[in-house]
């Protein structure tokens, strides 16, 4: 597409602010209503393609039903030159995965404040019937007053429409962030959402990822299988009380995490209400970190077939050397012998036989042989 071009003789490309492997993303000029908008535009090739034109209407639809503060609002959508494109509000700023390159590591209070707009936007989706499916930074914007706002419902899915036990053979999201349940092929829910919150915000506060892989296929194996390091490893100022809340979310079971985002936030704000404790020195961390307790083995699950990933990820690092990463068998259980519980067993079945000849003697005095 030659830039600057007048979609229907209404908005003007003026800059491109993005690309990815289906689109482009353009700062333009709203001729009629005289306002900045940003618009995405699907690629040619992909414009032509019948799935892709579905999905990239259906984006259009979820995100234009929606009306809320922490989500980028849909003006219009249209078809110009063989190419479909979304009008949409333009917000100032950087996507929030550019300022974490930036950033490293977020202090606790700024990481929750943002983690919560994302939670109060992804709330009321989940409250108007819909889960985005692709939480990630790269689709959360970030104003440079700290607003956030949620954007791409490209593969979002109305709750109505999802049934229980289905499986998928194909995935679509981004292996970085999605849940467990998404990388086994099956139904996600809003709970699917919660867990990739948690996956940002556990990167948002340790500088890393919880898993990384060489390959999308092992990273989505990881999100099934292997237990997240202890955040406290990484960033030993993260509260206990936050760390807990965190491995919660990244529970493998959508039962155990939180089941909505706005049941995160509720938690996320009376955490940041509670007056924090002082730091606990790193040697007296290992008895009081949730990273010592054990966790559930996974339910076995179906291997999906293909993962596709709706964003290029070429900062996968190899991770076979990494100690901090168990994988967990689907097969595998706790089933260590629980010493504790039979010696106190074992005290309490020798005291009963102890009290046996004073019940005979009790016996005997009050029932006397003739």
């Amino acid at each position: 597409m030659t830039e600057p071009t007048i979609l229907n003789e209404r908005y003007k490309l003026e800059t491109r602010l993005g690309s990815g492997g289906m689109s482009m993303v353009y700062r333009a000029q709203d001729l009629m209503l005289e306002r900045v908008v940003a618009i995405k535009v699907l690629r040619e090739d992909y414009s032509q393609n019948v799935n892709f034109r579905s999905r990239f209407h259906q984006e259009a639809k979820a995100a234009a039903n929606l009306s809320h503060p922490n989500i980028v609002t849909v003006h219009d959508f249209g078809y110009f030159s063989n190419q479909l494109f979304i009008v949409m509000e333009y917000v100032p700023g950087t996507d929030l995965k550019s300022l974490m390159r930036q950033r490293g590591i977020f202090n606790t209070q700024e990481a929750i404040d943002l983690i919560s707009q994302a939670c109060s936007g992804l709330g009321y989706a989940h409250r108007a019937g819909l889960v985005h499916c692709d939480v990630k930074p790269q689709n959360m914007l970030v104003t440079p007053d700290k607003r956030l706002k949620v954007v791409d419902f490209g593969i979002a899915r109305a709750l109505a429409t999802i049934s229980p036990d289905e499986q998928s053979e194909v995935v679509w999201g981004s292996p970085q962030y999605f849940s467990p349940e998404q990388a086994a092929g099956s139904a996600p829910s809003p709970a699917s959402d919660v867990y990739s919150l948690g996956v940002i915000l556990y990167e948002m506060l340790c500088g890393r990822l919880p898993f990384q892989a060489s390959t999308p296929s092992d990273l989505a194996r990881m999100h099934r299988q292997a237990l997240p390091p202890s955040p406290r490893r990484y960033n030993p100022k993260i509260p206990i009380s936050l760390e807990q809340i965190v491995l919660k979310v990244l529970s493998k079971e959508p039962a155990s995490r939180y089941r909505t985002a706005d049941q995160l936030g509720r938690v996320l704000s009376s955490f940041s209400q509670q007056p924090q404790p002082l730091s606990i020195p790193p040697e007296q961390q290992s008895t009081l970190s949730p990273a010592s307790q054990s966790y559930p083995s996974p339910r076995p699950q179906e291997e999906p077939v293909v993962v596709i990933s709706t964003d290029h990820h070429p900062d996968f690092v190899d991770s076979s050397s990494d100690p901090d990463l168990t994988v967990i068998s689907a097969s595998s259980n706790n089933s260590g012998f629980d010493w504790p519980t039979w010696l106190l067993a074992l005290l309490a079945l020798l005291a009963l036989i102890g009290l046996l000849p004073f019940w005979l003697w009790v016996y005997y005095v009050l029932n006397p042989p003739v």
